[in-house]
């Protein structure tokens, strides 16, 4: 068994996190393109037919759910080093390096704030923060996809609704504020032809959520998507007043000649139903869609998309509270989180809400965000995971969910291995119900309980 204990404590005190996590791995046989120099570690099982995928060893919480995962699965495995001081004391070219490896990856988002130490006595904010933007910028990310419930959201990353790069703002004499677009428009054509995609293979309902008529980085993204529709067989029901493509037809056609030549190959037989709103007008839109279940897919802006995705992780829980209270203004005693699941409902409070970042070039990369890894492990740290009773200790299953997930991205024929991921995740829930176990003696129990891949 790994000591998580020694690993955590080596973290939280500054210690020599990778001399201690290099002991657990050995070297790996890949490198990233262009990155000779790049620390890549290995392990689990690797002599068999298995396409390995890549972690990201980042920080607290998520970084300790990592390392049991691995052990307790014993699948073959790549991970990079990412954790906060790794990424200031690299100038982030860790990130570059994970974002380059050559195979379907994990990546954790945590505290982006987190202190380091600057190798003269001093404590400051970690380079990068949390790294999310200069990773996406290193991988090519041009879209993140986050399914919950019947919603599945398409965020075009590198498109914000305004400019933000502040070296292309000025006002001029007349008080005139004047930027830029510094949106790469070759992603955003990539975002929308995946968005398209989707709605022709899953037959759910198209939702654009853009402000074509109040940002210009908008109207490039709309005028895109209109762009793209041309010779397909989609229904657009709702449509923008005016088609942004016409508007901004010069600009447009300048990214269109930057796309290869097949770009559209195919598309003239993709169909389904596409509606065009304004992005404020989708929130409401799809509170109702949830409530419906109606399946839909949504386009959306990275900055709008974010909101969007944290209002679906936020609203279960006050629609369930809602649900309650009615209940008991009738006189009727239930259990709403049991008559949540049993109305057919797979919303939960967001925790469970992973996402799939697509690059220009190379497989995805599967992300998920632990806001309070850093609280779960002083917690861990304290010897009170419990908080006095108030509290539950952490539940790593989002860990395996997404472990399970990304193995077979990367091995969509191998049944064998489905098959066996979904059998450990039953495994896990088994273990995991009732009163939920310490981090640790959970660890325990998992490895006791699920059979490596290699046995």
């Amino acid at each position: 068994m790994i000591d998580l204990m020694k690993i955590a404590r080596t973290e939280a005190d500054g210690g020599d996190l990778f001399n201690t996590l290099s002991q657990l791995f050995e070297k790996g046989d890949i490198t990233p393109e262009g990155f000779p120099d790049a620390v890549v570690w290995k392990g689990g099982n690797h002599n068999n037919n298995i396409n390995p995928i890549a972690h990201s060893l980042t920080d607290a919480y998520a970084l300790l759910g990592t390392i049991a995962a691995v052990d307790i699965l014993g699948l073959p495995f790549y991970a990079v080093p990412m954790w906060s001081q790794y990424r200031h004391d690299t100038e982030l070219e860790c990130l570059s390096w994970f974002g380059n490896l050559p195979c379907t990856s994990i990546k954790w988002s945590t505290a982006g704030d987190a202190y380091v130490n600057d190798g003269k006595g001093n404590k400051v904010v970690v380079m990068g923060k949390s790294g999310n933007a200069p990773l996406r910028t290193q991988a090519g990310v041009y879209c993140n996809v986050r399914p919950y419930g019947p919603i599945t959201v398409v965020r075009s990353m590198p498109c914000l609704p305004y400019s933000q790069d502040k070296s292309v703002f000025n006002v001029n004499e007349d008080g005139v504020v004047h930027s830029e677009m510094n949106t790469p428009g070759v992603q955003m054509a990539y975002a929308n032809r995946l968005f398209l995609q989707l709605v022709h293979e899953t037959g759910h309902v198209g939702r654009v959520a853009t402000k074509p008529t109040q940002a210009m980085e908008d109207g490039i993204n709309a005028g895109l998507h209109s762009w793209l529709l041309q010779g397909t067989k989609f229904e657009v029901g709702r449509k923008y007043a005016v088609d942004p493509y016409t508007e901004h037809k010069e600009k447009i056609d300048k990214i269109i000649n930057l796309l290869p030549s097949d770009f559209k190959d195919g598309m003239e037989n993709w169909s389904g139903k596409i509606e065009q709103h304004i992005a404020d007008t989708n929130y409401g839109l799809l509170v109702w869609d949830l409530i419906n279940k109606q399946n839909t897919i949504v386009l959306s802006t990275d900055l709008d998309g974010d909101r969007l995705t944290d209002l679906l992780a936020d609203i279960s829980d006050p629609l369930r509270e809602f649900g309650s209270m009615v209940a008991k203004h009738i006189g009727k005693d239930i259990d709403m989180r049991k008559t949540w699941n049993e109305m057919g409902y797979t919303t939960g409070n967001g925790r469970d809400m992973t996402s799939v970042m697509h690059r220009m070039s190379g497989p995805p990369i599967h992300e998920q965000t632990l806001g309070s890894a850093d609280a779960m492990l002083l917690r861990l740290l304290d010897g009170d995971e419990w908080v006095g009773g108030t509290k539950q200790p952490y539940d790593p299953r989002i860990h395996f969910v997404l472990i399970r997930d990304a193995y077979i991205d990367a091995n969509p024929d191998n049944k064998d291995l489905h098959s066996w991921l979904d059998k450990s995740l039953e495994i896990f829930d088994e273990v995991y119900s009732g009163d939920r176990p310490g981090f640790l003696d959970g660890y325990k129990l998992l490895k006791n309980a699920i059979k490596p891949w290699d046995n």
